[in-house]
């Protein structure tokens, strides 16, 4: 199955295929259909399954269709509301790739910052407001934010909401928001709490849920380096030698890190970029053109600079830091081996990385086969 065949209007078609996205993924190809239906969506899909665009789409879609009808007042007509200030801004990165051919306007928010920026976009509308509980409820009280018009409402990682004790948030939101909505909930895992949330949220959703994160592991090839963080470029450096003329994607778990890792490489004559949050948008996407185009084999990435990288015939995933998230290692090594080609995921673990490493394998339901480090 294509977008094509999902029915996605021309201007959305544009912006996936400069993103490198052909065929949905199986959560994208349940729920889209169901959300340009105007539908309530209970799904159940872990992060990594591309479950911000099996929403993101079909909010973009009628949003468009509605103000061509009707005209646009710049008012709040979608909310996406999010456990964390780091997936509120994946979320919102999300939107400004998909929805770039569009009229829309959209705009994240987030505590521990300085609100005034995000008050002053506010105010200039935006149909999309991707947010975090807190701050979106301080804003409310202030009467920033007006919730009268939404139209769509997502609830993303229902689960992890529940488990930081947002339930009190979420039900003040509910009473809130106009009972003539769509409701898209998303969560990991499906528990009677979540059914609860979602009887209290949802009319009669239709339920769209896709197989564990954690089986695309079982196609790709896993090996383990037990190795102290001081001996760690060293062995990136042989590894490097071994696969060289492949594509490799290593992973660093800050900014600083992947810098780091970038300027020794390049000191030692392994042409590499490095792509993080800090980068402009213009030097990410050039150091990715490079990287797609084979003019360098190597590029240095954190986790969220990583997302929605769609890099065909990637050869290897090199975990040179264990990432906090057990789900994040399996989103990572999932850019390997796709579309039936072989992938290789090799990972760096040091003594302070062990939980990490438990984690993990607790996830995935396998051992991580451990090699010797090369002499």
């Amino acid at each position: 199955m294509t977008f094509k065949e999902l029915n996605i209007s021309a201007p959305v078609m544009r912006a996936l295929a400069e993103k490198g996205y052909e065929e949905p993924s199986p959560i994208q190809q349940q729920a889209i259909p169901v959300g340009l239906m105007g539908k309530d969506i209970m799904g159940l899909a872990q992060t990594g399954t591309g479950k911000t665009a099996a929403f993101a789409i079909p909010i973009i879609e009628q949003l468009v269709k509605g103000i061509a009808e009707k005209g646009n007042r710049r008012d709040i007509k979608a909310l996406i509301l999010t456990p964390a200030r780091e997936l509120a801004i994946q979320i919102n990165d999300s939107f400004t790739d998909y929805a770039k051919y569009t009229p829309l306007r959209h705009t994240v928010i987030y505590g521990g910052v300085n609100q005034n920026p995000q008050v002053r976009t506010l105010k200039q509308g935006v149909d999309i407001l991707v947010a975090t509980p807190g701050r979106l409820l301080d804003l409310i009280g202030q009467n920033v934010i007006h919730l009268d018009h939404v139209t769509h409402f997502v609830l993303d990682e229902a689960d992890r909401m529940l488990d930081m004790g947002f339930i009190h948030d979420i039900k003040k939101l509910a009473t809130l928001l106009p009972k003539q909505r769509q409701t898209m909930l998303f969560s990991a895992t499906m528990t009677p709490d979540i059914e609860k949330v979602s009887k209290m949220l949802s009319k009669n959703p239709v339920k769209v849920a896709v197989t564990p994160v954690s089986s695309v592991v079982d196609t790709i090839e896993q090996r383990l380096f037990m190795v102290e963080k001081p001996q760690k470029t060293d062995l990136l450096f042989s590894l490097l030698q071994q696969q060289q003329g492949k594509s490799v994607l290593i992973f660093s778990r800050t900014k600083h890190g992947a810098d780091k890792i970038a300027k020794v490489l390049n000191k030692h004559q392994v042409p590499c970029e490095a792509i993080h949050g800090n980068k402009s948008q213009n030097a990410r996407q050039n150091a990715l053109n490079d990287f797609k185009s084979g003019r360098i084999n190597v590029i240095v990435a954190t986790d969220l600079a990583a997302r929605g990288l769609d890099i065909q015939d990637l050869g290897v995933v090199i975990n040179y830091d264990l990432p906090e998230v057990p789900e994040t290692y399996v989103h990572r090594i999932g850019r390997t081996g796709r579309a039936g080609n072989s992938g290789l995921a090799l990972s760096f673990c040091s003594e302070e990385e062990q939980g990490r490493l438990r984690d993990i394998q607790r996830l995935t339901g396998k051992k991580i086969q451990k090699l010797p480090i090369p002499v």
